[in-house]
């Protein structure tokens, strides 16, 4: 049983539209004016209701092309230039960005609206509350097709570990999105503490990994960066995106990462 974040505020008034954390987001209908602050929610939001969006974070790369204002990165917004946008909503996520930023923008009186995903469940069931309760559609057909793909039997198996970070490494662990990404695969991850630990290349590799793999974001692992530290552990190179990203690009990731680990 997860305990409540330590942001989550208590529940709105009756007939409110709450975010999954349970905040009033104070919609009075659908917005037309929105800043991503997540670059899944980006895409997603580009993808789902085109021409809202008129502000996304730096690192927002998806879709291609896209032409909104630039409000830096996740961690420090711009909440000067996000006020002057003028939005009528402000998506952010719990783990990709700060209380301190959410709480100000909402002083400033501007909706947020934020998600909670830590599985491929939560990822669906987050994104299609947003799109009918925030936005008023009815249904969105890559939600549902993204459902089926990843209700799929897994084809994998074996013991992996999945670096996001070097010097210091960062493992991805349990209770988060990709951990669980893993475990539709039928992959079982060696790092089992919470979330995001740092944990000493040497005593990863301790725990016996069949393989690990090595994204190309956060860290740019490539050939010449990751493998050497491995020792006998088999290095795979996957897309950082069809680990972490979720929204659109599930509907590609699970055969982009099962064509990378049967090759």
């Amino acid at each position: 049983q997860q305990t409540e974040p330590s942001w989550c505020s208590r529940r709105g008034r009756v007939g409110a539209v709450l975010d999954d954390l349970g905040s009033d987001v104070a919609l009075r209908e659908p917005p037309r004016r929105v800043v991503s602050l997540v670059p899944s929610l980006t895409e997603a939001i580009a993808v789902t209701v085109p021409g809202v969006l008129v502000g996304a974070t730096d690192w927002c790369t998806h879709p291609a092309g896209l032409d909104v204002t630039r409000v830096r990165g996740t961690k420090n917004p711009n909440r000067d230039l996000i006020a002057a946008l003028h939005p009528d909503l402000v998506v952010a996520n719990q783990e990709e960005n700060r209380r301190l930023d959410v709480d100000r923008l909402r002083a400033a009186g501007i909706p947020v609206w934020v998600t909670r995903i830590d599985s491929i469940a939560e990822a669906l069931d987050s994104l299609d509350r947003l799109f009918r309760e925030a936005f008023g559609l009815r249904e969105t057909d890559w939600i549902d097709k993204a459902r089926e793909v990843w209700n799929r039997p897994p084809r994998l198996t074996g013991r992996v570990a999945l670096p996001v970070w070097r010097d210091p490494w960062i493992w991805v662990g349990a209770g988060t999105y990709p951990n669980d990404v893993l475990r539709r695969l039928g992959l079982v991850n060696i790092v089992d503490e919470l979330r995001y630990p740092h944990l000493k290349i040497s005593d990863a590799l301790r725990r016996n990994p069949d393989l690990a793999l090595l994204p190309d974001e956060p860290y740019p692992f490539t050939a010449a960066d990751g493998p050497e530290a491995l020792g006998p552990v088999r290095p795979v190179a996957v897309k950082g995106r069809s680990l972490f990203w979720y929204g659109p690009a599930m509907l590609k990731a699970r055969d982009e990462l099962e064509a990378a680990l049967l090759t």
